[in-house]
């Protein structure tokens, strides 16, 4: 496998591109504005397929360039069914500039699977952030793409459109379970892994409250 990542736009959102060496195909995750630029040069480079386009939650800033990278690839667009409407009818007052509608191909839900080449990624649905956050997990490859869900060091935000402190709660305290050794590529701010991130996530787990 092969990772890419672009930091862009105003909210230094991570758009992250998954490739199976062996296939040549590839899946996008977050295709954030701006990145259909870069997004398909990298393809040309790499000689990839994209296959999918993941959008881990509605937020503006994660799926600015989602339907012109579908029109740019036919990749597939997909997202949680709870977020569906969020990318359809983007909110004109949520961001500073226009966000194109898009419409998701594939509604996931929790242990949906996406496969590309050799490459089988579970759906997780970690609301919290947004009612249809998503974390893409493969175990295989010791991988989690975490979105809002998890950053090095913290979460989303919860007073955002579809935020809820519970629910977010849940969540993290089931990122705790999972295998240390998993890296995290989140939706911002640098990569990190369960292991790192662990201490403060049992805390979470056993208070059943957020640390601050």
């Amino acid at each position: 496998m092969k990772v890419l990542r672009l930091t862009t736009g105003p909210i230094a959102t991570n758009v992250w591109v998954f490739g199976d060496l062996r296939t040549r195909e590839a899946i996008a995750v977050d295709t954030a504005t701006p990145s259909v630029r870069w997004l398909t040069q990298q393809l040309g480079d790499e000689g990839w397929d994209l296959r999918f386009i993941v959008s881990t939650h509605r937020h503006w800033d994660h799926n600015g360039d989602n339907a012109e990278v579908v029109i740019a690839t036919g990749a597939t667009l997909a997202a949680h069914i709870a977020d569906r409407h969020g990318l359809e009818h983007p909110d004109p007052t949520a961001s500073p500039f226009p966000i194109p509608p898009s419409v998701p191909a594939l509604d996931l839900a929790e242990d949906s699977r996406i496969r590309f080449g050799d490459i089988d990624l579970t759906v997780l649905h970690t609301p919290g952030h947004t009612e249809g956050s998503v974390c893409l997990l493969s175990n295989e490859e010791r991988v989690l793409f975490s979105g809002d869900t998890l950053f090095a060091g913290g979460w989303g935000r919860t007073d955002l459109p579809g935020g809820d402190k519970e629910a977010i709660v849940d969540s993290l305290a089931r990122l705790a379970t999972l295998d240390p050794g998993l890296s995290v590529l989140p939706g911002h701010g640098p990569e990190t892994t369960i292991g790192r991130e662990l201490p403060w996530l049992q805390a979470v787990a056993q208070e059943r409250k957020l640390p601050f």
